[in-house]
């Protein structure tokens, strides 16, 4: 590594994007090396509006392994963390970087430390998948660090170790996690089914109905429906396998109306399995019903269906629509039965893709009061409207994977110190 060279910090930043199961992962053949009981197929998210920024660094001044969460320091110790490191350490390769004059022999990756700051532009620990962005991050940014020859599919095998669902934030599209067969989890990886840009049309839009941290962790709840539930091994062996096959063929066929029910009806039922845990596990709540409500009412008063809704371990809402237009009218129907607190802008009330806000119509708040109860409401008694319900809304399209980010001014760490800027 060369005497003089004792003060140099190299360094790789990265971004990778969070995903959503359409097919659902829950439950574990084992917690050590996370395998878990079915496939799982998921729709990853736009980087641009939902992802995990993590940049790492390795010098011979560092003393110890440390990593930063949103500007936190967080211990490293944890053995989901570990396993990555560990993974990642054994299949390193050398690294010259003749610029820096720098060059690192693949056995001197077991002495050096490494400094990790990662930053999720979305809430943690609320329900959006931010455990899959953050360690398919670490996995791919350290891959680049270390020079592994490794492909995605490969590093996916290291992600699940961290977070099952990371594995499935390595691709961009629509993503498949093969449950695999192995003791030793060999097998257990993703594949990519089709890039982001193979059904571009699909529009997603994100009600965050609590940013708040959960109060069952996906870990634990997992843990207990798998020991409890009587419905968990019949939707594992039964329902699954015919789902998945039947969902890869939508997502080939473009066929939105088997994709809707097939999403719709493995979210619900995955919800009905942690009300069978015991004791239960609530993670929707009233807000969550009511968007249902809301989207099965039109669904079935134009007879077809025009957006899929799907809910993670929480209660926030992923509704994906069929198109930009059904965005706009779904935008519309959410703004009116669940709009902002007066005080609130609305330019932080619906964020990301702000080009639907102008599809529906919506400039300003004025717009938001003004808007009529959609046509499938007449008739019906309206409850009230619920106010501040919905903390705000996110919308967004499927995206492409993980990126190294090359400009410099990215980096969350000091190129000098290694420390966090």
């Amino acid at each position: 590594m060369g005497a003089q060279a004792e003060k140099w910090v190299l360094m790789v930043t990265a971004r990778t994007p969070t995903n959503i199961a359409v097919i659902k992962y829950w439950g574990k053949r084992d917690e050590k090396l996370i395998l878990p009981i079915n496939d799982s197929i998921s729709v990853t998210l736009d980087p641009n509006h939902l992802c995990t920024t993590t940049t790492v660094s390795v010098s011979p001044s560092f003393v110890e392994d440390r990593m930063w969460l949103n500007g936190k320091e967080i211990s490293l110790q944890g053995g989901r963390f570990q396993s990555c490191l560990r993974e990642i350490r054994a299949r390193a390769n050398d690294v010259e970087d003749e610029k820096k004059g720098i060059k690192i022999n693949k056995e001197d990756w077991q002495k050096l430390h490494l400094h990790i700051a990662s930053y999720n532009n979305f809430p943690t620990a609320a329900g959006l998948a931010s455990s899959a962005a953050g360690l398919a991050c670490l996995v791919f940014s350290l891959a680049k660090l270390m020079n592994l020859k490794e492909d995605n599919s490969q590093l996916s095998a290291i992600a699940r170790q961290g977070s099952g669902s990371a594995c499935r934030s390595l691709y961009g599209g629509f993503v498949k996690w093969i449950m695999g067969k192995e003791e030793n989890g060999s097998d257990s990886l993703a594949v990519q089914l089709a890039d982001e840009k193979h059904w571009d049309e699909l529009v997603i839009i994100i009600a965050v109905v609590s940013a708040r941290q959960k109060e069952t962790s996906s870990t634990s709840g997992m843990r207990d429906t798998v020991e409890t539930s009587a419905l968990i091994q019949h939707r594992a062996k039964e329902v699954v396998p015919k789902r998945i096959i039947e969902m890869e063929n939508a997502i080939q066929n473009r066929d939105f109306a088997s994709f809707a029910r097939l999403a719709c009806t493995d979210s619900n039922q995955f919800h009905a399995v942690c009300l069978d845990t015991y004791p239960p596990i609530f993670y929707m709540n009233d807000t969550s019903h009511r968007i249902i409500s809301c989207v099965e009412k039109w669904n079935r008063a134009e007879e077809t269906p025009q957006v899929a809704y799907t809910f993670d371990a929480g209660p926030n809402a992923v509704m994906i629509t069929r198109d930009r237009k059904t965005a706009a009218l779904l935008l519309q129907r959410l703004l009116y039965n669940f709009p902002p607190q007066p005080d609130t802008d609305l330019d932080s009330y619906v964020i990301g893709d702000k080009s639907i806000l102008k599809d529906a119509g919506i400039k300003d708040m004025k717009d938001v009061e003004t808007l009529v109860g959609p046509p499938e409401t007449k008739g019906n008694i309206v409850g009230e409207k619920s106010k501040g319900d919905v903390s705000y809304f996110i919308c967004t399209r499927p995206g492409g994977g993980p990126v190294v980010l090359s400009d410099e001014t990215q980096a969350l760490l000091d190129p000098l110190t290694g420390l966090p800027n």
